[in-house]
């Protein structure tokens, strides 16, 4: 793996010469060193990102050429998938059948926005009617310019064909800033981008700390737009920083996600579907399911099943067949969430299940999925993203309850409702103030429909020709066609 950036279509070494290593989390040994960027080595990718935005005819490209960019690009990424995911596991831990469909998912996203791409060419003037016929005007839709993509370490190549596709397809140049825990999916994707012989300075690949690196980007001044995936807090500085040039911004951020399940449900589905909203890819999802609010006639036996099937859950490092946990992403997120368990604890829930290291994996970031029930509404474990495998029950009597408590959260990302009766689940799920809701499921995601939340969950919409849309300007052009003077001045 390189020790180096990717700036305008070529490896270069950080201008200070630092670097970092990259962890894997399944046995807390260094995979790699990674370059770690500076202010100088940003300011550089910038000004590459500007050049080929402003100077290189990127953005005037036809929707069609552009997208044969992409679809090259998905091509390479398919024949590297068993490469990608690998590289996946080792830098995150998530098992290897979660990989490979992350992979998977991250080609298609390139191919559909390469889709897009191509439609662009016919959809992007619209003529507008206008109440006086001296006049005529479009409205024209044209790439924001240079945009700064800082992504997770959760789904890390997959986020990054969230940003990078939709922002290629405008016609935008893009600074990439992978997580500095998870780097290395990213770094492939720039010689990927190279291998597809993607212009120079369309995409750039920066790895560093987000203290120097992320600041300096969201701070430069040659960038038109910044789209952020992660935390509220760091969601917050970003937004601040922003604020300075008014720089146009999306945000997909936490969540504490409400699941409902009515009484109606199918036991086996419901708990099935608890255990996926909660436990894969570890928990660390966003939009996890991990406040379970379920009806009290089948509170008690759906709590006894649901126990059951979690403790059943193979844990290990994700190389090894038949694992659905592996480790937690590093050392920093480990001690995070088990200070969330202790503090459940010290605040009065009852630990039903799980919240220790498991039997025998005395190396790595492990952790058994993890039940609460009996914790109040204004608990740490109830209202606050933890982002590990830790899920906590309650029970309610009737339809408004539920909807209330779902809804009283600070987020607003996602929600999901079970019931055997369609109407009823309809009906809840136009009530719950989430920007993505399942109903008689959790956590399915298709590329083709928004993703975003209300509230402190985010602003914008990722995926979809919503994703899109992010990285597009409106411009309004206005003709005066009479040949008769305005009449204004001249008489």
């Amino acid at each position: 793996m390189k020790n180096q950036l990717f700036i305008n279509g070529c490896w270069v070494a950080p201008i200070k010469g630092g670097s970092f290593d990259t962890i894997d989390p399944s046995n807390e040994v260094a995979i790699a060193q990674i370059a770690a960027a500076t202010k100088e080595d940003v300011n550089l990718a910038v000004l590459a990102a500007r050049d080929a935005f402003d100077k290189s005819g990127w953005p005037e490209l036809s929707g069609k050429d552009r997208a044969d960019y992409l679809r090259r690009i998905a091509s390479l990424i398919r024949d590297k998938q068993q490469l990608l995911a690998e590289l996946e596991v080792r830098d995150n831990g998530k098992p290897l059948p979660e990989a490979l469909w992350d992979i998977g998912d991250t080609a298609y996203c390139f191919d559909f926005y390469a889709d897009l791409a191509e439609k662009l060419d016919d959809e992007r003037e619209k003529t507008v009617g206008l109440s006086d016929e001296r006049f005529s005007a479009v409205a024209r839709k044209e790439p924001v310019g240079v945009c700064g993509a800082i992504i997770p370490w959760n789904f890390p190549l997959l986020m990054a064909a969230w940003k990078v596709a939709p922002a290629l397809a405008a016609g935008c140049t893009v600074v990439l800033k992978p997580s500095e825990v998870t780097p290395l999916t990213a770094l492939q994707l720039a010689e990927i981008a190279r291998e597809a012989e993607l212009p120079p300075g369309v995409l750039n690949v920066i790895t560093g700390l987000g203290a120097e690196a992320g600041a300096a980007l969201t701070e430069h001044p040659g960038i038109d737009k910044l789209a952020f995936t992660g935390s509220v807090p760091t969601g917050r500085k970003i937004m601040q920083a922003a604020a300075a040039d008014i720089k146009n911004v999306s945000l997909e951020l936490g969540g504490k996600s409400a699941f409902i399940v009515f009484e109606d449900s199918d036991i086996t589905q419901a708990v099935e579907w608890i255990l996926f909203g909660i436990f894969w890819n570890k928990g660390e999802v966003c939009s996890a399911t991990s406040r379970v609010l379920v009806q009290r006639s089948l509170y008690p036996a759906l709590l006894e099943r649901l126990v059951s099937e979690a403790e059943r859950i193979t844990i290990g490092c994700g190389f090894e067949n038949g694992v659905l946990l592996g480790p937690l992403v590093n050392a920093t997120q480990y001690e995070k969430v088990q200070r969330a368990i202790a503090l459940g604890v010290e605040q009065g829930a009852t630990l039903l299940s799980g919240g220790r290291r498991p039997a025998g994996k005395d190396t790595g970031y492990y952790l058994q999925p993890t039940i609460f029930t009996d914790m109040s509404e204004d608990s740490a474990i109830w209202c606050e993203e933890i982002f590990g495998p830790v899920v906590c029950i309650r029970a309610f009597d009737d339809e408004a309850e539920a909807l209330a408590s779902a809804n009283r959260s600070r987020f607003g990302l996602a929600a999901a409702v079970m019931s055997a009766d369609l109407q009823r689940a309809e009906r809840v799920a136009r009530k719950l103030r989430a920007g993505i809701v399942w109903i008689n499921c959790s956590q399915p995601t298709f590329t083709e429909a928004p993703w975003g939340g209300y509230k402190q969950s985010g602003i914008g919409r990722e995926l979809g020709e919503w994703g899109l849309n992010n990285y597009l300007e409106t411009k309004q052009i206005t003709r005066y066609d009479s040949q008769q003077p305005w009449g204004w001045y001249i008489k």
